[in-house]
């Protein structure tokens, strides 16, 4: 009676309680949280088990689906996660379902067993039903998507009832049946054959029930109904406002898990590293349920409870058959008298691991059996000391991603080779963390971890930014009749998880505030785990409940400053930094040379990995990355979900090239007349890698070959004297004006992610310069506008349009960023995306056989002017350009440019030339930077070079456009047709290299179009050749925060460009060598 009086209450029904909306009451029947479950048959069941699935590596990843096909795959990533597993049936597949437009609109007994659902629709599940044409996707970064009026939630609240039916094994006869949600965003009520049978929310952790009792028996021919009722938006939904798109449904697994009559319910692996690492006390906790029994005295006297550890790591060095019973390495027993821990009312076992292999993330991981449970774990300690984390004794480097769960084509479902496709990119890319932004994810996510070697942060279920734009609510954290709900979260998060090797921090969340609520749950915590420190970036990322020093896009100097606090005992590492923001990253290099260098500053988490694109069809068979907006949806926060360092496919933006240099663990430095190569690992020496080497002397491969060193230890350097390095022959007898020396470390055998021969480590360094560095054509110029109207090169067009000044670029979203505040709104503010070049003056200076030099005075002025000068005019130009033209026989022509621009203007985006080729010129070669996207302030990982690439493959196509497809110091470079004709331009007497962009697309249409499919093509290729160019930033993507050595004052500039005609017979290496008479 009690019983159904409770589920009248709970259950939706006409009294007028609506139980999603009491943050008091927040789970019914509802299991203790637990491990991750398995239920195996037999010790050697639970070995092949793991033994198959552990084999996963790069060649999984390379079944990733991200398009319509990947509904199907995350069915068949459902059935593989449970096979091998006898006792565990997956319930995943098409279930019957229907939206109704609130919980009173839901069909009245629809969750009845007679109920006639013929007519509805189906959706799988997994799925977000938002990806299947039900609803809408909402995205929003702070504000939330509803009235903020806690613990109400709208009227018009999205419900999904679904419908399925399962028969129970005849196998599992006399057994206990659970049923297992992984995740159900974000609260709902289930009925097994009519009977209700609970109600969860959280909608990133399991809900489990127990259904014995309301299963058909397996000997029946009745099918069993299960039927849910999924609540798009509850008072859980206001602990839920991370930054990322609100979807709802059934999206991870359903399981059906059968246990017998007294079985484990759940264990603690816990190890204790002697002091010189010899050996590890292994501690296990047990619990059993019994609950169904009249006396749990039974246990010890009917059972026999006892724990094996075995080497998973053995079972692949053999061929043929594997003897995976023998791979054990230690016995754990019962200790029937242990020292009672607080609180814990399980059992207690105990053994002890001679010579253990410490897990890190630098190396990828008799009688009858009642009931049998395992787990991969792995034997370390995560220990502090004064400023620092330590790892099995040494300090740990945090070169770390933040991750959400996103799929363009399914949202926050999950496919294990999507996952597994993660982890091989973020290896190959030196990335060595993740933080779990921002909640608990999918369960074999953190095997996978495990398995590749990640460190991982697992983050709470728990965010309430939201609550910071309102004046009169406090944080939930604040409030007492939060606390519960805040800490089941917490609690639920550690105990599935807690057996997981790859977490070394538990995070109580994210942007939640701070109070008495996260006091109570790093308490909890602290008691419950003392294996882990606690992370917590709320409240200023310096309270008493965080163990970590984790402020987010604090600046270099900021950072700098803490680490250097003699009152601050606490590592820094930072929890988010270098917001990825479309072209973005700029700085990076700044924050890793403090890291590297600075004793308490440990790392930090790129925010973040994946842009958070969905894709959508736009109408015409096509589909294409949609943002907030997108979807109709309101309120929204258009592209400020496209933050990730690759595409929605996980393609890589040229940033990550720029993050795997940065994060490499081999360093070199050239220091005077040293060559220092240093290991950073903590635990691997170089006796993996290989280290070859190879010199260029102004672009040209002057020779390479392998570079014999000494194996280099952990924490270590080797240092070589560079005039007796095997380059030195090379460097002494060329005339090379400049000669760099790349070092590159490439691994010597395949690892899980990634085949023999990657490229870890590739440094380049400038070796001392030996010296100081001091009828094919046809020009029409224009005398009264002082401009190159046209240029011929063997009788072909090449340029058109003329060549004028530059300061304008097509922002970029950094650039967006900070409001009134921004780059932007102060370039627009100062008319310099209007601005207009009118010629002054045009006049010839000298005349010979050989040379014509003309003189030409440009004034730049806003749009709208007639076109026309006189004297009171010229005091409103916002730009002043003397160019300097000097037109050589030889088709050579040499622009000295003097720039002055007017007092006042901000900073300038760019300083620098811009003209126009025809279409037909589009094979780009330069001697620079490359041979990715790189600017000034995200050059480091860009080895100078010569590097060719098609005017089409220069483009990088970020969803919202804007500047983009840059080259940093760029020497040379020429533009050619498919014959060969084109132009040479190059820096010229004392200038330093330029800053390259060519495209299709003009700068008024990458600023013009709102996505990456609207841009269209103009008649000519747009050229820009910048003497100076404004860093893209990156610190964050919502204040003006390029730093200040990377911006282009409003200053006087003079510069010279050197221009000219280059064929088939001619390239741009002997050009650039050339000296030009004047």
């Amino acid at each position: 009676m009690a019983s159904l009086i409770v589920s009248q209450l709970v259950f939706p029904s006409e009294n007028g309680y609506k139980v999603w909306e009491d943050q008091s009451f927040i789970k019914w029947r509802k299991r203790d949280p637990h491990v991750t479950l398995h239920c195996h048959e037999s010790v050697e069941g639970s070995l092949k088990y793991w033994y198959e699935r552990n084999k996963v590596d790069l060649s999984v990843s390379k079944s990733a689906v991200w398009n319509d096909d990947a509904v199907q795959s995350a069915l068949d990533s459902a059935a593989f996660w449970v096979k091998g597993l006898p006792f565990v049936k997956s319930l995943s597949g098409y279930w019957k379902f229907l939206l109704a437009s609130n919980p009173t609109a839901v069909p009245k007994n629809f969750y009845e067993s007679a109920f006639q659902d013929s007519d509805w629709e189906t959706l799988p599940v997994p799925s977000n039903w938002q990806m299947h044409g039900y609803d809408r996707p909402i995205y929003t970064n702070i504000v939330y998507p509803f009235p903020l009026d806690p613990p109400h939630v709208p009227t018009d609240n999205p419900t999904g009832c679904y419908r399925t039916y399962f028969h129970i094994p005849k196998e599992w006869k006399g057994r206990r049946i659970l049923l297992h949600f992984e995740a159900v965003d974000s609260a709902f009520c289930a009925w097994v054959n009519g009977v209700p049978i609970g109600y969860s929310q959280d909608s990133r952790l399991p809900a489990e029930f127990e259904i014995t009792d309301y299963c058909y028996s397996c000997d029946s021919d009745k099918k069993n109904v299960l039927s849910v009722q999924v609540f798009r938006w509850s008072d859980g939904s206001y602990l839920e406002d991370q930054d990322h798109w609100w979807l709802s449904g059934i999206h991870r697994d359903v399981l059906l898990l059968s246990k017998p009559q007294v079985f484990i319910a759940d264990y603690f692996f816990k190890s204790n590293l002697a002091d010189n690492f010899s050996y590890a006390d292994i501690q296990l906790e047990v619990k059993i349920d019994c609950s169904r029994e009249t006396s749990k005295d039974i246990v010890l006297t009917d059972f026999i409870i006892e724990a094996a550890l075995y080497d998973a790591g053995s079972w692949y060095n053999c061929d043929g058959n594997v003897d995976l019973l023998s791979s054990n390495v230690a016995n754990i027993e019962l200790n029937c008298f242990p020292t009672q821990t607080l609180g814990f009312h399980g059992y207690m076992l105990e053994g002890k691991l001679e010579k253990p292999k410490l897990w890190s993330a630098e190396h990828d991981a008799s009688g009858k059996i009642v009931d049998c449970e395992s787990c991969l774990v792995g034997i370390r300690q995560v220990s502090k000391a004064p400023k620092q984390l330590l790892v099995n004794g040494h300090p740990v480097v945090i070169r770390g991603v933040n991750r959400h769960e996103h799929h363009p084509r399914l949202g926050k479902t999950n496919i294990e080779a999507c996952m597994v496709k993660d982890l091989v990119v973020m290896k190959q890319n030196n990335i060595n963390a993740v933080r779990n932004s921002h909640y608990p994810q999918h369960p074999r996510w953190y095997e996978l971890c495990d398995l590749f070697g990640m460190y991982m942060i697992d983050e709470a279920n728990i965010e309430t930014h939201g609550f910071d734009l309102s004046g009169h609510l406090k944080h939930p954290t604040q409030e007492p009749s939060w606390a519960a709900a805040m800490m089941d979260r917490v609690i639920g998060m550690v105990e599935r998880d807690k057996n997981h090797a790859c977490i070394f921090s538990w995070s109580l969340g994210n942007e939640a505030g701070y109070g008495p609520n996260h006091s109570a749950s790093a308490g909890w915590i602290r008691g419950r785990d003392t294996s882990r420190v606690v992370h917590y970036e709320g409240g200023g990322s310096r309270t008493p409940s965080t163990d970590i020093v984790c402020p987010m896009y604090m600046r270099v100097w900021d950072i700098v400053k803490i680490a250097k606090d003699p009152n601050e005992a606490r590592p820094l590492i930072l929890c988010e930094y270098s917001h990825a923001m479309g072209n973005s990253c700029g700085n990076i290099h700044e924050y890793w040379e403090a890291i590297d260098n600075i004793f308490g500053l440990q790392g930090g988490f790129i925010w973040d990995w994946v842009d958070q694109a969905l894709l959508k069809d736009n109408g015409n068979g096509s589909k294409f990355w949609a943002y907030g907006g997108d979807f109709g949806d309101s309120p929204n926060d258009l592209n400020f979900c496209l933050n990730g360092i690759t595409w929605p496919d996980r393609t890589p933006h040229p940033t990550l090239q720029e993050v795997k240099y940065v994060y490499q663990p081999i360093k070199v430095y050239l220091r005077e007349s040293t060559v220092k190569i240093k290991n950073t690992n903590f635990y691997e020496t170089t006796e993996g890698v290989v280290f070859e080497w190879a010199v260029l002397g102004d672009g040209c491969e002057l020779g390479c070959g392998i570079l014999s060193l000494p194996v280099i230890e952990p924490q270590s350097s080797y240092d070589i004297e560079w005039k007796s390095g095997p380059w030195y022959p090379l460097w002494a007898s060329s005339d090379a004006e400049e000669i760099f020396l790349t070092i590159t470390t490439k691994l010597l055998h395949s690892k899980r992610w990634v085949e023999a021969g990657h490229v870890v480590s590739s440094t380049q360094v400038q070796l001392p310069s030996k010296r100081d560095v001091s009828k094919l054509w046809e020009i029409t110029f224009n005398t009264k506008t002082g401009s190159l109207d046209s240029w011929k090169v063997e009788g072909v067009p090449i340029m058109k349009n003329g060549l004028f000044p530059c300061f304008w670029r097509a922002p970029t979203d950094n650039d967006k960023g900070g409001g009134p505040s921004s780059y932007q709104a102060k370039w627009k503010a100062a008319c310099i995306d209007e601005i207009v070049f009118l010629t002054e003056s045009c006049s010839i200076q000298n005349k010979t056989d050989n040379v014509v030099k003309i003189a030409v005075v440009y004034l730049g002025f806003i749009k709208g002017e007639d076109g026309t000068l006189d004297e009171s005019k010229k005091a409103s130009a916002l730009f002043k350009v003397d160019m300097l033209y000097t037109i050589h026989a030889s088709g050579d022509i040499v622009i000295e440019s003097n720039v002055k621009p007017s007092s006042g203007l901000p900073p300038l985006p760019r300083v620098g030339v811009e003209f126009h080729l025809e279409k037909s010129v589009d094979q780009v070669k330069w001697y620079g930077r490359g041979p990715f996207e790189c600017y000034p302030d995200r050059k480091a990982a860009a080895h100078v070079g010569v590097y060719k690439q098609s005017v089409e493959g220069m483009h990088v196509p970020y969803i919202v456009p804007g500047e983009s497809g840059g080259r940093a110091d760029v020497r040379w470079v020429t533009f050619q047709n498919k014959d060969d004709c084109g132009i040479y331009a190059s820096t010229y007497g004392k200038s330093p290299p330029m800053q390259l962009n060519a495209s299709y697309f003009s700068t008024a249409e990458l600023d013009r179009a709102v996505r990456n499919e609207e841009l269209i093509k103009g008649d000519t290729i747009e050229v820009h050749l910048d003497h100076k160019h404004m860093g893209i930033g990156g610190d964050d993507s919502w204040t003006p925060c390029v730093h200040e050595n990377y911006l282009v004052p409003a200053v006087p500039y003079s510069f010279s460009i050197r221009l000219c005609p280059v064929t088939s017979a001619t390239s741009g290496q002997n050009l650039y060598r050339s000296q030009l008479q004047n």
